[in-house]
């Protein structure tokens, strides 16, 4: 089998090209010509993958990756997925998030048509929700630019997959997390600052609204799911969640005690990191996963937030050698 990642050098890309060459396959990452190189997230497998050049917002570049790949699967992971950034830059979320995935879809109906397609979307596209916990049929009500185009790159998925017959399908998935996230979201900027505080090399921790509550998995989990939707008779959309709601609050007690310390003795609210409009719950109901696909995570919130301060501190405490460390 043959599958083809965008967004291969992200969190879910790596985590998804080790799972898959761990099961034989050929695997092809889609990236970006760039002055700067970021494949640090994919350096335990990088020699196993083949990288090939081109971008979402190109049609052209895309229309030749796909017809010199000739992929079985293509798993479009790559969008412009900072949820903060989208109010600051929402035509080019637009642009990557939304009409990124038309692209792709354009390229396997013309090159590729018996290839099977995978949409990432997202929670965020419930926004504003109107019933609780989340399942694939509760309605869409997008609180950001970013979650308005994960409603469009959804929903054009089905229309593919309606219209054209490709096999194209939408895994709806809840916020998952790793060591490997990205900082600028919540929960590695907690963990990250976290360990900083704790090695003696940060005092404070600006934070927004800690009363936010999400469902929160681990990323290796999710992606676990999105192959077996692709190994499925038919194409359907599933949803991934853990069930569980845990507030901002929560992470930030959970965390700082992973490493001996008292939360309120170092957070500060910063009004601007609060958002135009908050999503203030989501919880994602699998149950769809857990019975077609046999489905289960693996991993629990305290478990995942321990693992990644672990991690940070391991990474923070390997660059400065005479960090001193912090007591609760």
């Amino acid at each position: 089998m043959r599958a083809l990642i965008t967004g291969v050098t992200g969190q879910d890309g790596s985590y998804l090209a080790e799972f898959l060459l761990e099961r034989g396959y050929e695997v092809y990452g889609l990236v970006r010509r760039s002055s700067l190189e970021k494949f640090d997230r994919i350096q335990l497998c990088i020699d196993r993958i083949e990288l090939v050049e081109g971008d979402l917002t190109d049609q052209s570049s895309l229309d030749h990756v796909i017809q010199a790949v000739k992929p079985d699967e293509v798993y479009n992971l790559a969008a412009q997925s900072f949820v903060p950034a989208s109010w600051s830059q929402p035509v080019l979320t637009g642009d990557v998030t939304g009409l990124g995935v038309v692209r792709v879809l354009e390229a396997i109906r013309k090159h590729q048509p018996n290839a099977k397609f995978l949409q990432a979307s997202s929670s965020e596209m419930f926004g504003k929700v109107s019933e609780s916990p989340q399942n694939e049929n509760t309605q869409f009500y997008p609180r950001s630019p970013y979650g308005a185009s994960k409603v469009f790159g959804h929903h054009v998925t089905v229309n593919y997959r309606e219209s054209y017959g490709v096999f194209a399908c939408s895994a709806i998935s809840f916020n998952h997390e790793s060591p490997r996230r990205g900082l600028e979201f919540v929960t590695r900027k907690v963990t990250h600052q976290v360990a900083k505080i704790k090695c003696g090399l940060a005092r404070k921790l600006a934070m927004g609204n800690l009363d936010a509550e999400r469902d929160w998995g681990f990323a290796g989990d999710f992606v676990r799911g999105m192959w077996l939707m692709l190994q499925q008779p038919a194409a359907e959309d599933f949803l991934f969640g853990t069930g569980e709601t845990h507030s901002v609050r929560e992470l930030l007690e959970v965390a700082f005690s992973a490493a001996g310390l008292d939360w309120q003795k170092y957070v500060e609210i910063d009004p601007k990191l609060i958002r135009p409009a908050e999503v203030d719950h989501l919880c994602g109901d699998a149950t769809k996963a857990k019975q077609q696909l046999g489905w289960e995570p693996t991993i629990g919130f305290k478990q995942l937030i321990e693992m990644m301060v672990a991690a940070d501190l391991k990474v923070v405490q390997s660059s400065v050698p005479a960090a001193a460390t912090v007591t609760a």
